[in-house]
């Protein structure tokens, strides 16, 4: 391991010296690392809001953090400046995922040490923040069961004893509430907060409920869906 970390160290110059090399190169470490960023990014996204837009910007993130830092070098005026610069740009995209902001702050950390000739830090930083994204990804760490669903439907069949769909929620669900029911010209329209046991047997519960007779307008959405909305 000290081996490995003296072969890494050994890349950055001795001293903080800008040079035209020395630029080229961190602004190359840092495309290449803000890739690696990029592509676990894409890897390990999970919901609805994923954009194409905000993984190309986590790779030039990386690369105009490290031009910053060889713009700023070891000034502090020029520091001073550039702070009040930037704090004039108003960004106003609404980052719903927090997720996604995690990986901003890599992206700027990661180009931050190879900006600054910290190439060691930048490439050991990168390999372990990669792999324990992949590694939460994989496990599928703070995922809650059983999932939260809400179910809405129109019924103009007979509500009596006789009514299916109790019956079939019992069989998917560990649980089911009904939060209201609404009579309409068409038919009565019944939404229910669901606890069901496994989502991968979600459309097998829509199958059973479009079997009854007289049910109409099914719409099953998922805690999750719910939040990217």
């Amino acid at each position: 391991m000290d081996q490995i970390w003296r072969t890494l160290e050994g890349l950055s110059p001795a001293g903080t010296i800008f040079t035209p090399e020395s630029i080229i190169l961190s602004l190359l470490l840092a495309f290449v690392l803000g890739q690696v960023l990029a592509w676990v990014y894409y890897v390990t996204h999970s919901g609805m809001s994923y954009s194409r837009n905000f993984v190309q910007s986590l790779i030039l993130i990386t690369v105009v953090i490290a031009m910053v830092m060889a713009v700023i070098g070891s000034n502090i005026i020029t520091a001073v400046g550039l702070m009040g610069a930037l704090a004039i740009i108003r960004f106003r995209n609404i980052i719903k995922d927090t997720r996604d902001i995690a990986f901003i702050f890599c992206s700027l950390v990661v180009g931050m040490a190879a900006g600054s000739q910290r190439y060691a830090i930048a490439i050991v930083g990168t390999v372990i923040l990669s792999l324990i994204a992949l590694y939460l990804y994989l496990i599928g760490f703070g995922t809650h069961q059983p999932h939260n669903g809400f179910l809405r439907f129109r019924f103009t069949g007979p509500t009596g004893p006789d009514y299916p769909v109790p019956a079939i929620l019992r069989r998917f669900c560990s649980g089911f509430t009904l939060i209201s029911m609404q009579d309409t010209d068409l038919g009565a329209e019944y939404a229910y907060q669901l606890m069901i046991r496994n989502a991968k047997k979600n459309e097998q519960l829509l199958g059973e409920l479009e079997k009854v007779e007289g049910i109409g307008n099914i719409n099953l959405s998922m805690q999750e869906q719910l939040l990217e909305v």
